[in-house]
């Protein structure tokens, strides 16, 4: 690969005669070349640049310079080889790992170093429109260098290291951070296993290679949940242990699909979310019911309990903590807990003594798609979270559920959320009685 660099400062770029440059330089994967844009002018003070038109502080590299160096540079090459024109420039695109795996497949690439405003934009227009030259602006992050020499020298490391045989082992390509896996590198360790008090994870000296892999994948979902969730939103090929790993921070897909992970936020309710709150809980609570019941006892019930007003009532409580899980502005999860003596008066609430309060999670209903999707974990958490935050502090205080005794489902999710039978309750939907099975557990239960 041949990579002509074009600066007024030449010297800069001794750099790339050291590390891994240097040596592919040396072994001939490498052919890197630095010119001096002055070489190309025509006045006696090898002028580069001139005022900008329209006015305005600063200087512009002139064009015509620009241009009679280019031409020269790209006739090293085969005039039919496709020949890539990088700018670096702060008004460029993100430069990007797959972008440098695009480049490194380039026979030559031109990187022209502008300096103070810039290149005259003519030449990147100019070149665009000529055949077999690809034009690249590209940035190295929102931010402003002095000029394109750092970044520069960036690319050519960046594009360098994946020309065969610059990196020995290829399978460090696939781990690092942006490669193919799509994920920010795990962390790494070496001897000594001890540092000032910090061991090395066991799991890295315990000989087991599976262990080892799930866990270096593990953290490396992690590092890139906590820092890039734009890359997580890019992941493909997630099997159930990685979907398990980034439940926990707010990514999940739909159960037994493989369909991309999203992000989903958990928050108290706000008055805007009356409306579609109302909805989701129309359309949620039938599917809690036992079968038996009747459409018109569900329809009262949701008429008489799951209103606006009911909603709004909640709202102002502060009592009372209403709980929404929301995805791209769609409520897909809500619960609504109740402290104080609103949770004592519920009809089967369990009996505590004087050191002990209760809270009564009076709903908790996620949208069909979402059930199994993790979904129910978060939006618990964030629950016993904002419901510890209301209740007093200087009691225990326990929270309890009830749910129809027909519904296996949503009591095996109780029980995996530390909830243990307490007893059972007669609850009315419309005018007929159910037989639910009552639940409890401790607020500030470790998790």
């Amino acid at each position: 690969m041949r990579i002509d660099i074009m600066t007024v400062f030449p010297e800069f770029f001794s750099v790339l005669d050291v590390s891994l440059v240097g040596k592919a330089r040396q072994r001939g994967l490498l052919s890197i070349d630095v010119h001096d844009v002055r070489d190309w002018t025509t006045d006696v003070h090898r002028t580069v640049d001139d005022t900008p038109f329209g006015g305005g502080a600063g200087m512009v590299m002139k064009p015509d310079v620009w241009g009679r160096a280019i031409d020269d540079v790209r006739s090293y090459t085969d005039a039919q080889a496709t020949c890539v024109l990088a700018i670096p420039t702060p008004s460029g695109e993100p430069l990007t790992q797959q972008k440098c795996y695009e480049l490194a497949q380039a026979d030559h690439m031109i990187i022209a170093c502008g300096r103070y405003e810039g290149i005259d934009s003519r030449v990147a227009q100019y070149y665009a429109e000529q055949p077999n030259v690809v034009v690249y602006e590209y940035s190295l992050g929102d931010y402003v260098l002095n000029g394109g020499e750092v970044a520069a020298t960036a690319l050519v490391e960046a594009v360098g290291r994946l020309v065969p045989g610059m990196v020995g082992n290829p399978q460090s390509l696939v781990e690092e951070s942006h490669g193919a896996a799509g994920l920010l590198e795990y962390p790494v360790y070496t001897r000594p296993a001890e540092f000032r008090g910090i061991e090395v994870p066991e799991v890295l000296t315990s000989g087991n290679h599976g262990a080892v892999d799930r866990w270096r994948r593990d953290r490396a979902l992690e590092r890139t949940a906590q820092r890039r969730p734009d890359m997580i939103a890019r992941l493909t090929d997630l099997d159930k242990k990685d979907c398990a790993v980034l439940v926990r921070y707010g990514w999940i897909r739909p159960a037994k699909t493989t369909a991309p992970v999203r992000q989903v936020t958990l928050r108290t309710a706000t008055d805007n979310d009356v409306e579609r709150l109302v909805a989701l809980a129309a359309a949620t609570f039938p599917d809690a019911c036992p079968r038996y019941l009747p459409e018109e006892a569900i329809a009262e019930h949701v008429r008489m309990y799951l209103s606006p007003e009911q909603f709004r009532d909640w709202l102002r409580d502060p009592h009372a903590v209403v709980v929404v899980a929301e995805m791209d502005y769609e409520l897909i999860g809500y619960s609504v807990t109740l402290t104080g003596a609103d949770a004592a008066r519920e009809p089967g609430a369990p009996q505590v003594s004087e050191t002990e309060s209760l809270a009564y999670l009076s709903k908790f209903y996620l949208e069909r798609s979402w059930r199994g999707s993790g979904l129910a974990r978060l939006l618990m958490n964030a629950t016993i979270t904002h419901t510890t935050e209301i209740a007093p502090n200087d009691r225990e205080t326990l929270l309890w559920v009830g749910t129809s005794e027909t519904n296996r489902r949503a009591i095996k999710a109780y029980k995996k959320a530390g909830f243990t039978t307490y007893g059972k309750r007669i609850f009315v939907v419309g005018d007929v009685d159910n037989t639910d099975v009552t639940l409890v557990r401790s607020l500030n239960l470790a998790e």
